[in-house]
C-alpha cells in the first residue's frame, strides 16, 4: 500500500490546490510514482493534480460513496504506486452535515489512516496563527494533525513571528511556507479555478509552484509522514472481480465544454463491459459510429454557447440518435445542452439541440450547491424506479420553467421530493451529478442499458 498524507486547509481559499499540486509535483520530480486525489466532490481541482503527476486524479468522498468503496476506490488507484497525496475539501472539518463529519476531508482522513498536514494562511496575522492551529488540533484528538504549512508568508521576519508560537504551543512542525505571491494565485471564474483542459494555466505556473516548495518545504520530512500512515484492506463493492469484456459502445462528451466527469465512473463503466468513445459537441459533426449510448456530463457550455449552438450537424447526429432509442443519461451542463435554449453570461439566447423542454440561463446571484439524495422516477440508465443514489449539485444557471413531477428524472427526498430534471423517452437528463460508485450496480446498469442497442 502506498504511503498516503491528506493536504487539508483551516477553510476554503487558503491555498490547498497550490501546495497539494505543489507536492505533488515535487515527489514526482524526485521519481516517485506518485496518486493524486480529491477529498469531495469538486471536478477542477483533479485537473490540476493530473498535470502534475502524470496519471488522472480521483474524488474520494465519504458521504457520497460507502466507506467500504471509498477503500475499494483508494486502494485500486494506489495499486503500483510509491505514495498518495490526498488534497482535503473546504476547512477540514467540513462536509455534509453541520453537527457530523460525515463526508468531511477528517472523516476521510482517519478512514484512510493518514496523517493531516494543516494550511493555514498567515498573509494577514503573526504569532496568533498558532491559536487558530491549536484550535484545530484539539477539535478533532481523533485526526491525526502531524504538522502545518503556511500560506502568505510575507518575509523570512514575518515566519519568525509564526512559526515559533506554533511548534511551541502546539508541538507541532512546520513543514514550510508558500510566500506571497501573485503569480502563485490561479485563474478563477464563477464555479472556483479554471479547468486545465481549457489551457489556461501555463506550464510556467507548475514549474514555478513546485520550485518553490522544493525552496521553502521539507519535501523528506513530508514524505516521512507519508509512511506512517496504515490504510485498512479493501475489498470488491463496485467494482467486478475481473473486468468484462467490451459489449456496449458509450459515446462520452469531452471537450472544453464538457469536462466534469468523476475518474472513476469512467473506469467503472470500461470495468463493466463499457467501450468508452470521446466525442466533442463543440468540434465534432456526428456522433462515434455504433454509439449504443451517450453520456453528457457536467462543464461549461454557457461559456462556449455560440459555438455550442452553431454545430447544427451535431445537434441532428443526436436528434437521429434519440429516434434509434439511443440512451441519453445528461448532468447539469448536458442537461443545458440538450434543452431548447440557453442564455449566456452576457443574456445572449442560443439554440441547443432541443430534445428535451429546458430553457436554461445563468445568474450572477442564485447559485445551487450541494449534496442531494435522489430517488429514480423512472427506470433510467443508472437507476431503476423507487432506486435512490447520493449526488451532488452545484451551478449557477436556472430554468425558465421548473420540471413537473411527471416529467421529472429524480425526486430530491432531501428537499421535499422537489422534482429534477427532465425525462422525454430515452433521454434523461437532470442537474445532479452520480458518482457511478456511489452504490454497487450503477455502472453495470449503464452498460447493460446501452447493450440492447450497441
Amino acid at each position: 500500500m502506498a504511503a498516503t498524507i491528506v493536504i487539508a486547509g483551516v477553510r476554503s481559499g487558503v491555498g490547498k490546490t497550490t501546495i497539494a499540486t505543489g507536492i505533488m509535483g515535487a515527489l514526482t520530480r524526485r521519481g516517485k510514482k506518485v496518486q493524486p486525489f480529491k477529498a469531495g466532490p469538486d471536478y477542477i481541482d483533479p485537473s490540476y493534480h493530473a498535470i502534475a503527476c502524470g496519471v488522472p486524479s480521483r474524488n474520494l468522498d465519504t458521504w457520497l460513496c460507502e466507506h467500504s468503496t471509498v477503500l475499494e476506490l483508494f486502494q485500486r488507484a494506489n495499486t503500483g504506486k510509491d505514495v498518495s497525496v490526498v488534497e482535503g475539501v473546504m476547512g477540514v472539518f467540513d462536509g455534509h452535515s453541520s453537527l457530523t463529519e460525515e463526508g468531511s476531508t477528517a472523516q476521510l482522513a482517519k478512514l484512510l489512516g493518514a496523517p493531516v498536514i494543516l494550511v493555514a494562511d498567515a498573509s494577514k496575522v503573526a504569532r496568533s496563527v498558532a491559536a487558530e492551529i491549536l484550535g484545530f488540533q484539539k477539535f478533532d484528538p481523533e485526526l491525526n494533525v502531524a504538522g502545518v504549512i503556511l500560506n502568505g508568508v510575507g518575509s523570512d521576519r514575518h515566519l519568525e513571528f509564526c512559526k515559533p508560537q506554533i511548534e511551541l504551543t502546539t508541538g507541532l512542525p512546520v513543514l514550510g511556507y508558500m510566500p506571497r505571491k501573485e503569480e502563485f494565485i490561479q485563474p478563477e471564474r464563477h464555479l472556483g479555478l479554471v479547468p486545465t483542459v481549457e489551457g489556461t494555466v501555463a506550464r510556467q505556473w507548475y514549474d514555478g509552484v513546485i520550485n518553490q516548495v522544493e525552496e521553502t518545504m521539507d519535501v523528506d520530512a513530508i514524505l516521512k509522514l507519508a509512511q506512517t500512515s496504515v490504510t485498512p484492506s479493501a475489498f470488491p463493492n463496485v467494482y467486478p472481480n475481473e473486468a468484462l469484456s467490451p459489449r456496449a459502445r458509450i459515446a462520452v462528451a469531452q471537450d472544453m465544454a464538457f469536462n466534469f466527469y468523476y475518474q472513476d465512473s469512467l473506469d467503472l463503466l470500461t470495468a463493466w463491459g463499457a467501450d468508452i468513445i470521446p466525442f466533442s459537441p463543440l468540434e465534432d459533426e456526428k456522433l462515434p459510429a455504433g454509439s449504443g449510448g451517450i453520456y453528457l456530463g457536467g462543464g461549461f457550455p454557457e461559456l462556449f454557447a455560440d459555438q455550442l449552438s452553431n454545430n447544427k450537424p451535431m445537434h441532428q447526429s443526436i436528434r437521429k440518435a434519440v429516434a434509434k432509442g439511443v440512451p441519453v443519461y445528461a448532468e447539469c451542463g448536458g442537461l443545458m445542452y440538450l434543452g431548447k435554449s440557453l442564455s449566456d453570461l452576457e443574456g445572449a439566447t442560443h439554440s441547443m439541440v432541443g430534445v428535451i423542454p429546458a430553457e436554461s440561463a445563468m445568474s450572477e446571484s442564485r447559485l445551487t450547491l450541494g449534496y442531494r439524495e435522489v430517488e429514480s422516477c423512472s427506470d433510467n440508465p443508472v437507476l431503476q424506479t423507487g432506486q435512490r443514489a447520493r449526488g451532488h449539485e452545484f451551478h449557477w444557471s436556472t430554468l425558465a420553467q421548473q420540471p413537473r413531477s411527471e416529467e421529472s428524472v429524480y425526486k430530491v427526498v432531501d428537499q421535499d421530493n422537489r422534482p429534477d430534471g427532465f425525462r422525454t423517452g430515452n433521454v434523461w437528463a437532470s442537474y445532479v451529478h452520480i458518482h457511478l460508485g456511489s452504490r454497487p450496480g450503477l455502472a453495470a446498469r449503464f452498460v447493460e442499458t446501452c447493450t440492447a442497442i450497441s
